[in-house]
């Protein structure tokens, strides 16, 4: 008998090897179907991220791919009022970017338009820095009463923005004007504003700054209530003042989000051209252009439309100069912290 007893358990044994435990019940059957809630690679789910990209994917190319052809093909032509009326395509190669790119203007505008935006990000990212952490530190009310500022500041149309500054630095009934005056500046009662290229881009800057400060505060605000309050009382505790607290604490969480409204704002502001264009139109003596502006003067105010083109796609190599170098360093970063 018990011979017979050590050789079924031999025999048990050798069916299934050690520490292998035996399948379970239905797996080889799920396996041939299919089922067992396992989903094949070719499925049909597997169509369905791609068909919900779809729609925009097509609203994309009709709204911007598009236009973006159609503007790089006009460049290489040599396109007037003329041609425009009877239809007739003359082409012309390269020339439209050879005239632009050994035109001096154009590379004054350039410099001017990096000096500008420079100016102008500096500004914004300074003063919506310090905003966004007074949003921090206020009290509910007042905070929601600065918050809704911010957001009706940030919601005005462009070009009513652009109007009311006209109005507040106008030469004869303007309300700044008329505020020196008050305070004893007699000599500015009919000051010209936009007289001159410092003045004019002073009253632009204004503007931009004025609409771009709210999206830099609210964005920073909303990135200070990720910080956690354990940290601050850790740091207080250590006897860390403000500024290191801010240093060691406050900064390095805020530092994405610094640099990605930073590329955001570069962006925002290089590309501006209703607020330069509605002040003075590039005046005095096309001194306030920038490189939107420029090439649409070029290409409708003096109507030459191959060459507006040639500038303009000449700006969007630029702006894509500055995306790629932003996506190098965020990919760099990334891969610094791994």
């Amino acid at each position: 008998m018990s011979v017979q007893t050590e050789q079924a358990d031999a025999g048990g044994v050798s069916g299934v090897q050690k520490g292998e435990a035996p399948p379970p019940r239905g797996a080889g059957s799920a396996t041939k179907n299919g089922g067992g809630g396992q989903r094949r690679p070719g499925g049909r789910g597997s169509f369905t991220p791609y068909l919900l990209l779809l729609p925009a994917t097509v609203v994309t190319i009709v709204l911007l791919g598009w236009p973006l052809v159609k503007n790089g093909m006009l460049s290489f032509q040599n396109l007037n009022p003329k041609q425009l009326i009877l239809h007739l395509t003359e082409w012309n190669g390269i020339e439209n970017y050879k005239e632009t790119l050994t035109n001096e203007e154009f590379w004054r505008v350039v410099v001017r338009s990096f000096v500008f935006t420079a100016v102008n990000v500096v500004l914004i990212m300074v003063l919506g820095t310090l905003i966004g952490l007074l949003l921090a530190r206020l009290g509910k009310r007042m905070r929601i009463t600065l918050l809704l500022g911010l957001v009706l500041a940030w919601a005005m149309p462009i070009i009513a923005a652009t109007t009311v500054f006209q109005w507040l630095f106008a030469q004869r009934f303007g309300v700044v004007n008329y505020v020196f005056v008050q305070l004893g500046f007699e000599d500015m009662a009919d000051h010209n504003w936009l007289g001159t290229q410092f003045s004019t881009f002073a009253v632009v800057t204004l503007l931009i700054v004025w609409q771009s400060i709210p999206f830099v505060a609210i964005n920073l605000y909303a990135a200070t209530t990720t910080i956690p309050r354990e940290l601050y009382e850790a740091a207080a505790l250590d006897g860390a003042d403000s500024l290191k607290i801010f240093r060691t604490v406050t900064f390095p969480f805020l530092k994405p989000f610094l640099w990605a409204t930073l590329f955001l704002e570069v962006i925002w502001v290089f590309k501006s051209f209703a607020q330069v264009f509605a002040i003075n139109q590039g005046k005095p003596d096309r001194l306030t252009e920038t490189l939107p502006v420029y090439a649409y003067i070029e290409g409708f105010g003096n109507q030459h439309f191959g060459m507006g083109a040639a500038i303009s796609i000449l700006t969007i190599l630029v702006l894509l100069g500055m995306t790629s170098y932003y996506l190098r360093t965020v990919i760099k970063q990334e891969e610094d912290e791994l």
